[in-house]
């Protein structure tokens, strides 16, 4: 007798026919089972979406769900119980213009698997868990091909260095430009230190070029002005730049701290003007 065979750990579930092509796009790239739903209640099934889903729930560790967040909150009605043990569920509008860590963000993953579905569609990745919330500073981060894990790590140290009381702890996310998404070293540095990396377009940073100096390396290597401050800036457009591009050994870095921007938000609350 042939032992069971094991489920993946990712399962993927467009609500609507319409957001196949976008799942199918995500299968290919992550993995995982993809659910069809929608050919069950064609085949006559009296069962609906929702009890369709609640079924396969505890069949995967992590959910993609594309559909709408009203219709998630639905679906997931009743089926959580522990935040230990609950699958994590990230939800993607059809558009896949946000990327939304819903259930489980930190226990199951659902955050880092947030920061990889917006760097798979260009998404906005959406993570509301009170630990994110109270880390203020991004890192923007460019780097010569190949650079090493250690060589990013000095660099970071450098740049935190010049920012008194900064620390790697209050690192909230470090960002970068697509070109230099599957850089070894740097995906290195973001694993050893649990930080996600956000990646963001060059036709993005092209756009939106926030840049103290210029560099023409990069200008005629990458065909924008600069990589770590503008990177920072979009990743955090209500921070300020709390270091400029600093650079050591082929890794450049800036840091944007939004936790002033927030102290003025809540005092404003407090007492409008």
């Amino acid at each position: 007798m042939n032992p069971p065979v094991a489920l993946p750990e990712l399962g993927l579930w467009p609500v609507r026919v319409e957001a196949a092509p976008l799942a199918m796009y995500l299968q290919d790239r992550l993995g995982g089972q993809l659910y069809q739903p929608w050919l069950n209640s064609e085949a006559g099934t009296s069962q609906s979406q929702r009890q369709q889903f609640a079924l396969a729930y505890r069949r995967h560790r992590q959910w993609i769900m594309i559909g709408a967040t009203g219709i998630a909150v639905r679906f997931l009605d009743g089926l959580p119980q522990d935040k230990h043990s609950d699958p994590a569920v990230v939800l993607v509008d059809e558009a896949a213009r946000f990327a939304i860590s819903l259930l489980a963000g930190h226990e199951g993953g659902a955050n880092s698997l947030a920061f990889r579905v917006a760097q798979l569609t260009g998404a906005q990745p959406v993570v509301t868990t009170a630990t994110e919330a109270v880390k203020p500073l991004v890192l923007g981060i460019g780097c010569r091909k190949l650079a090493s894990v250690e060589q990013i790590g000095a660099a970071v140290a450098q740049a935190l260095q010049q920012c008194p009381g900064a620390t790697l702890a209050q690192v909230r996310e470090v960002a970068t430009i697509d070109l230099k998404a599957e850089e070894p070293g740097l995906l290195a540095f973001c694993a050893t230190h649990g930080l996600p990396l956000r990646v963001i377009a060059r036709e993005q940073i092209a756009q939106r070029a926030w840049v103290g100096k210029p560099s023409e390396w990069v200008r005629q290597n990458i065909g924008v002005d600069g990589v770590c401050e503008p990177a920072a800036l979009i990743a955090s457009p209500r921070g300020r730049l709390l270091l400029g591009k600093t650079a050591l050994d082929g890794v450049t870095v800036a840091i944007v701290d939004d936790g002033e921007g927030w102290r003025s938000f809540i005092e404003n609350l407090h007492d409008p003007a």
